[in-house]
């Protein structure tokens, strides 16, 4: 296979996709949505038998458990595939939303139209939902997509392809909207991510590397997050019970998350009332504590051993295992200047009942998603009501945080008027 050729082909056909899809009826964009649910839903079986011979090479090759937890497609995923298509359709349609429009003094009217961005390329790994999450953001928004998964994922992907197509078919929609590339050269993501003439953006979901890759080589612009390093700070106003359930939650729901918990930040305050406590419930969830010099102090005083000295890099660190760094602050200020000092702009959150606190920490907090009294685990489209997400962006322009419908739209102006000319 001459891979450039290939991918040029790909291109050309999602170009002549996505226009197809531009001028789409928001019923037929929908319709497509309910018919691969309806696909999957039908196919659960065999979706999940692909999915095994995916499994089981994955665990030949020595894989580890965030990984192969990553990859598995379970009853709860496809369900929640099955309602995110289903919550994607229901969610109001953007595209050709007029806003803003106001009178000039000339006479014209001037606002903003929102438009698809075109086509979208996602450069993925073990995540076969992914496939789904970008598939129907991509349709409700009008755009064609060109999705690349990893080759780990090869007969999950190909098999919730062909129900994207039969959907799109079924709506009367170009099966081109939605391609999956069928190779594993990694040729094939060098192409995809240089091919400004056919795609507008890129985003990928994957590890460390991969994005550090893209970023290196890209020249398509892209929604993305190089790291996912997350704080809860338990303030010395905090609800004990309320931090318990929040950090337990936050560390220890899933490790291989990007959303998950990295760093814990105690008020020096409450450290002897609350460290402890959180400390003993890590631990009986065989959590590896890494901790600084304050927190040893009292969870030693406390009798709860098998402690770690942290280092400097620890605080740097996405550890996406059951393995915590956890340091001792003096207020709100040091716990503010710790996460934006050594956070990836994530995901961060405090909890606390002093409600002037909590408003501080909302607004210099610089970080993508911030949060009071939840958990870091809600950083997700799902459940922000986005129906899925596309990615999570750490950046600063056009879209922050989870992406969802709006940030696979655009802006542009559009002038309305009555045969006025420039003077």
């Amino acid at each position: 296979m001459n891979i450039d050729e290939y991918m040029t082909d790909l291109g050309r056909r999602a170009r002549a996709a996505s226009r197809a899809m531009a001028r789409a009826s928001t019923a037929a964009r929908n319709a497509a949505l309910e018919a691969v649910a309806v696909a999957i839903e039908r196919d659960r079986a065999a979706l999940k038998d692909a999915n095994a011979r995916d499994l089981a090479r994955a665990r030949d090759k020595g894989h580890d458990a965030a990984f192969i937890d990553r990859l598995t497609l379970s009853d709860k995923a496809l369900n929640t595939m099955v309602e995110g298509l289903r919550q994607v359709a229901s969610l109001a349609d953007p595209i050709g939303e007029i806003s803003g429009l106001k009178f000039r003094p000339t006479g014209i009217q001037v606002g903003q139209m929102r438009v698809p961005l075109g086509v979208i390329g996602i450069i993925y790994e073990s995540r076969p939902n992914v496939t789904i999450d970008a598939a129907a953001l991509c349709l409700k928004s009008g755009n064609a997509a060109i999705l690349r998964g990893g080759s780990e994922a090869l007969e999950c992907n190909t098999a919730l392809a062909k129900l994207i197509g039969e959907g799109l078919a079924a709506a009367g929609l170009p099966q081109d909207a939605v391609q999956v590339v069928g190779t594993a050269d990694r040729a094939a993501v060098g192409k995809l991510i240089t091919m400004t003439e056919y795609v507008d953006v890129i985003v990928p979901r994957g590890g460390k590397s991969l994005i550090a890759r893209l970023m290196e080589e890209a020249r398509v612009p892209m929604i993305k997050h190089l790291d996912g390093i997350c704080h809860v700070y338990v303030d010395d106003r905090a609800d004990l019970a309320k931090a318990l359930a929040i950090c337990e939650n936050a560390k220890t729901h899933r490790y291989g998350t990007c959303n998950t918990m990295e760093t814990l930040l105690v008020a020096r305050g409450i450290a002897k009332e609350a460290l402890p406590v959180l400390a003993r419930a890590f631990q009986a969830k065989e959590v590896e504590l890494r901790v600084d010099a304050a927190a040893r102090a009292v969870l030693e005083a406390a009798e709860v051993g098998a402690l770690v000295d942290a280092s400097e890099e620890d605080w740097r660190t996405e550890y996406l295992a059951p393995v915590l760094a956890i340091k001792v602050v003096d207020d709100l200020d040091q716990a503010i200047d710790h996460i934006n000092e050594y956070g990836s702009h994530h995901t961060d959150a405090i909890v606390t009942e002093d409600h002037d606190r909590a408003m501080r920490f909302l607004r210099e907090v610089d970080s993508a998603s911030v949060m009071v009294n939840a958990s870091t685990r809600f950083a997700d489209g799902f459940e922000f009501g986005l129906g899925a997400e596309i990615g999570i962006s750490n950046d600063k322009l056009h879209a922050r945080g989870p992406v969802g419908l709006e940030g696979l739209t655009s802006l542009k102006y559009v002038v309305l008027g009555h045969g006025e000319v420039r003077q």
